[in-house]
């Protein structure tokens, strides 16, 4: 589902079932040691995914630990992003000369739970909800997926947490959208990353969002 997501030189593997077998290396072990199988489900899974993705680009395996704010260290040279969700999983790898970011995310596509959208949605992004078209997919649950895809490819460059406050989000109905963060702009590459653009799809019962930050 996400190919169609991701630019050139770009790299993924997803998975609609658990990869359980797949062995841990004792430093992963340790990060997961007091988890829930369902977190271990998750965790053993999208680390499958992604030393799939990165044996593509000629990597070897090696541990894929969470660093500050959970976000995934990569090996040196690469750029990447995970997500899971029920019933899918997925990572996405590219070259740091290639791709300067990525961020992708997966969610059911279901309307958001009561009391979400009023935590995550600013008055520009409802604005721009109510302009979608019925009948498509649960578009709040898109615009949620499209601003943890925003935090994912902003977080390697800003080093801090993002609030949902302070991305807003435009989706379009021809599979794209666009996200302008309100936060002080970090550079990347001798310029300021004021906001994305971003692409997403529906399928399977999932909404997926991805961005991709050109070098």
């Amino acid at each position: 589902m996400i190919e169609g997501l991701l630019p050139p030189g770009a790299v993924y593997v997803d998975s609609f079932t658990d990869r359980l077998d797949t062995p841990l290396f004792p430093q992963e072990e340790a990060v997961i040691a007091r988890a829930i199988a369902k977190r271990r489900a998750e965790f053993t899974t999208v680390r499958a995914c992604a030393r799939d993705a990165l044996a593509k680009l000629g990597h070897p395996p090696a541990p894929l630990l969470p660093g500050q704010r959970g976000a995934p260290r990569w090996p040196e040279g690469v750029v990447g992003s995970m997500t899971h969700c029920p019933g899918y999983r997925a990572a996405v790898v590219a070259r740091a000369d290639e791709v300067a970011a990525l961020g992708i995310d997966a969610e059911p596509d279901a309307p958001l739970p009561d009391g979400v959208l009023e935590g995550i949605a600013r008055p520009e992004d409802l604005t721009a909800l109510a302009t979608l078209p019925a009948g498509g997919p649960a578009w709040d649950r898109l615009l949620f997926s499209a601003k943890e895809s925003v935090y994912k490819a902003w977080f390697p460059v800003g080093r801090r947490l993002l609030d949902f406050q302070e991305a807003t989000v435009a989706i379009l109905p021809d599979g794209t959208f666009t996200a302008r963060v309100l936060a002080p702009a970090p550079t990347l590459r001798g310029r300021p990353l004021t906001g994305f653009s971003g692409r997403w799809t529906v399928g399977n019962g999932l909404v997926l969002t991805s961005i991709a930050v050109e070098p």
